[in-house]
């Protein structure tokens, strides 16, 4: 049994009908679902809700049944600090470390599969990560 943790951008795509991408998220978010526990964290829970008027709109689309909710571990916090660190040396701009430096040190932490749309930065932060991706 395999657990995948789901980046925003595939949730995103899924309460988005207008998206080009519905389609692939959708399916994906269904072969994983076959293979394990689905997970999000409280960063993705935040970049998605942006989309939703109240919480309870959010727990009526995403319900703890279909999704399991988990805290970031705290070795997660270390690793995208490395990440981070890495970024800042190649020239990276930002001042403070990016949600998805915490999105790819929880999945490499937990032993999370990563689903997202967009694996570049994953891939060059995380490389022993595995990803889904298009």
């Amino acid at each position: 049994m395999r657990s995948t943790l789901i980046d925003s951008n595939v949730l995103i795509d899924l309460f988005d009908e207008a998206s080009e991408w519905r389609d692939w998220s959708d399916s994906m978010l269904t072969r994983c679902a076959m293979d394990g526990p689905l997970v999000i964290n409280p960063l993705v829970m935040a970049e998605i809700a942006v989309g939703f008027e109240s919480f309870e709109d959010v727990e009526h689309h995403l319900p703890e049944k279909f999704v399991r909710r988990e805290a970031l571990p705290w070795e997660a916090a270390f690793l995208a600090a490395r990440a981070f660190l890495l970024y800042r040396h190649a020239g990276g701009e930002r001042r403070s470390p990016l949600p998805d430096f915490y999105i790819g040190a929880h999945a490499a932490v937990a032993g999370h599969t990563l689903l997202t749309r967009d694996p570049r930065r994953y891939r060059h932060y995380f490389p022993k990560l595995r990803i889904l991706a298009p």
